[in-house]
């Protein structure tokens, strides 16, 4: 079912429901999305998540304040911490050796790539986010800059609070990210792995996070055993986790230092 809602949303016309670039029609705006969910198959719980939401002023203000990956790479890299989270990964990596290993014998993605990503998204899950899901998502699908991309993901969001693997109460950063490595809510629910065998994918659980992190990047086809720096097979996949350049490029570099 959720495949299939989430084809239906990535194929839907524009919304039906007018975008805004104000909070004035929010209010509107969340009972005609609330039916179009509807109609999409989202439940009920997910349609009272939607319908509980606030209009997220501080997800707004991110959403048009990314300065970092405006960034060279040597200020992104100082400006990120490049060097700490490095060490950090190579201390967990040495620390937990057999997880690793085993993340990368069943998805083929080395321990570096996961652990650079791990502390770029969430300095090792030490701040995973204080803003609501739900809210956050909704209103990225309700402002008119990129309604079409966050609709899917709004729609995931709904269906994971109708599966119980989020609440209407749950956080996450501020475009509606969750869990250690911060994935948007539609790609959680289509890449979502049980990573420690509880029957419950929760990406606030490290194992489950990690585990949906490096199966994203192998459906995304990630080669075992082939490189990942620029101009190797794999940094072309490390472009699918993050549009910015520079951090494409931090994630190869640090990737490469935890695991050299």
């Amino acid at each position: 079912m959720t495949a299939l809602l989430l084809s239906l949303a990535l194929a839907a016309p524009a919304l039906a429901a007018p975008c805004g670039n104000t909070s004035a029609g929010f209010e509107a705006w969340k009972a005609d999305m609330a039916q179009e969910a509807k109609a999409e198959g989202v439940g009920k719980a997910g349609r009272a998540a939607l319908m509980g939401a606030s209009y997220s002023k501080a997800t707004i203000s991110a959403d048009r304040n990314q300065k970092s990956f405006k960034y060279t790479l040597q200020k992104f890299l100082s400006v990120r911490g490049a060097d700490a989270i490095v060490s950090q990964g190579r201390s967990r990596k040495k620390k937990n050796p057999d997880l690793y290993a085993g993340l990368e014998a069943q998805y083929g993605v080395p321990a570096g790539v996961l652990l650079a990503i791990h502390g770029m998204e969430t300095g090792f899950g030490n701040f995973m986010g204080d803003t609501n899901v739900v809210s956050a998502i909704a209103t990225l699908t309700y402002d008119c800059r990129r309604s079409d991309f966050f609709r899917p993901h709004l729609l995931g969001a709904l269906v994971l609070v109708d599966q119980g693997s989020i609440s209407a109460k749950s956080v996450g950063a501020k475009h509606g990210e969750l869990g250690h490595t911060q994935f948007l809510p539609g790609n959680a629910l289509n890449f979502g792995q049980d990573g420690n065998g509880d029957g419950r994918i929760d990406l606030t659980n490290l194992t489950d996070a990690l585990a949906t992190t490096a199966n994203y990047l192998s459906q995304k086809g990630w080669q075992p055993g082939q490189g990942y720096q620029e101009g190797e097979p794999n940094f072309a996949v490390i472009k699918q986790w993050n549009a910015a350049t520079v951090y494409q490029q931090a994630i190869a570099l640090m990737g490469a230092k935890i695991d050299g």
